[in-house]
């Protein structure tokens, strides 16, 4: 974290990273995939239930997010015990915190689903799978919270083998129940149930074994207000950046809906496909955080910056090329969750694949820009960010270009929104950059300050002070 080359290190550290979030984006589709089978209806009903899912992901990731970026901090400066009672405190509020959410939201399905851009066709189907995402919820965050918290400390590799194992569940899960026994859309949200129980369970060995740098023990359950502040300083822009994206899914579901379940359908479709390269970034984003908040609670302020550059590179090149491909096959990936020869699905569903694809480079930039101020516990400019893409501008950008556009102007609106948000994230990391050098600078002269007399005298007279 604090010697090696930051190409080398970002790499294997983001890569397992990269996997488990390829792994997670892969759960919708899997259940967009076999629930397709069983018209367009059910296939929206999937999608407007990801909004439900998002939400109760977000409150997970609030508290993991927040916690790792703290813990990356307490290891960095060596306070490992304080980072073991910051990780114990984060896990268990979490799941109480979830296990609350998820009972009040199963009394109120009906109004819930419909909430969520559920057209009268689409909430028997919507109503089904909305029950067994709610009553697996508390497991879906331990899922989350412990994969971040494995992240804080580099050991990302445990954190794919859980996201990994309960993928292969859910794949193995999914035909069986939908098909074989009969619970059509139902059994697509108990297979996803079972997974993130699976995945829990094997996050949790690591702890359990001591495999990990953390502890996680009943008796550093810490319920502090000074903890609780820490996580929030950078869990609060997380959840908002989250429940964002669960907001800005909830009106493009209902807009869509407006037009049709088949517009609905092909927004669902599109948005997954489109995740599977976003999701890589993300993942690359995640891996970059633990190295960034290493070298920046060891002072190691040049790192930082270098590893951010580093990262970008690779994360914009990498988009790119797998934009492009994407781009190429859109068409065929649509027709794949497609159960009849809908026209308006393909039409609708690959030009917002391709529209996305375009931007994709920019998107990268937006997500690494909210990685570093996420990493280096700058709270406001990570809120500012997150909200930027999925709240300030994408919000305007769904409602004027669909009512001027229709239908199509929908499908463009997160393409443009991702403009957008690049140059507001430009213009927020060229600022946050000359703070890190005025701060650099400032602890430079405070050093030579504290020299004996002579050495700053060599010091000076070598040529070493510069600005």
């Amino acid at each position: 974290m604090l010697e090696d080359s930051v190409v080398k290190v970002i790499p294997i550290v983001a890569i397992p990273t990269i996997i488990s979030m390829l792994i997670d984006s892969l759960y919708n589709i899997t259940d967009t995939y076999f629930v397709s089978s069983l018209g367009t209806t059910a296939t929206a009903a999937v999608g407007v239930n990801s909004s439900l899912m998002h939400l109760l992901r977000s409150v997970a990731m609030g508290f993991g997010i927040g916690a790792a970026s703290y813990i990356s901090r307490l290891l960095g400066a060596k306070r490992d015990e304080e980072a073991n009672r910051v990780g114990t405190t984060t896990l268990f509020t979490g799941l109480i915190a979830l296990m609350a959410i998820s009972l009040i939201g199963y009394i109120f399905i009906p109004p819930i689903v419909r909430a969520l851009g559920a057209t009268d066709t689409v909430m028997p189907y919507s109503m089904d799978y909305a029950r067994w995402i709610l009553l697996s919820s508390p497991f879906t965050a331990g899922t989350v919270i412990l994969s971040q918290l494995l992240r804080s400390e580099g050991s990302t590799k445990y954190s794919m083998i859980g996201m990994v194992s309960g993928c292969v569940v859910n794949i193995a899960l999914d035909p069986l129940f939908i098909h074989v026994l009969g619970l059509e859309v139902a059994g697509a949200a108990i297979a996803t149930g079972i997974s993130k129980l699976t995945s829990f369970i094997i996050l949790l060995m690591p702890f359990l074994k001591k495999k990990s740098i953390l502890e996680l023990k009943p008796q550093f359950f810490t319920p502090k207000k000074e903890i609780y502040l820490e996580i929030a300083k950078m869990g609060i822009p997380t959840f908002l950046r989250s429940s964002m994206l669960a907001v800005s899914s909830i009106v493009v579901n209902n807009v869509a809906g407006s037009f049709s379940d088949s517009a609905l359908a092909a927004v669902t479709v599109a948005n997954k496909s489109a995740h599977l390269v976003g999701s890589g970034i993300i993942g690359l984003s995640q891996g970059f955080q633990p190295v960034a908040g290493y070298n920046w609670g060891a002072k190691n302020y040049n790192r930082v910056r270098k590893a951010f550059w580093a990262c970008t590179v690779m994360g914009v090149s990498a988009s790119i090329v797998l934009g492009a491909i994407l781009a190429v096959f859109a068409r065929r990936l649509v027709g794949v969750f497609t159960s009849s020869d809908d026209l308006e699905i393909l039409q609708i569903g690959s030009y917002m694949i391709i529209t996305q694809c375009i931007t994709m480079g920019f998107h990268t930039w937006g997500v690494i820009s909210n990685g570093l101020f996420q990493a280096l516990g700058r709270s406001v400019g990570a809120a500012i960010l997150g909200l930027s893409r999925q709240l300030i501008c994408l919000l305007p950008c769904v409602l004027i270009l669909s009512k001027l556009f229709g239908v199509y102007g929908l499908a463009s609106a997160q393409a443009a929104a991702d403009i957008l948000t690049f140059i507001v994230a430009l213009l927020m990391t060229v600022a946050l950059f000359r703070r890190i050098k005025r701060i650099e600078y400032e602890n430079n002269m405070l050093k030579i300050k504290n020299q004996p007399e002579n050495t700053q005298s060599k010091i000076e007279h070598h040529g070493v002070i510069s600005i």
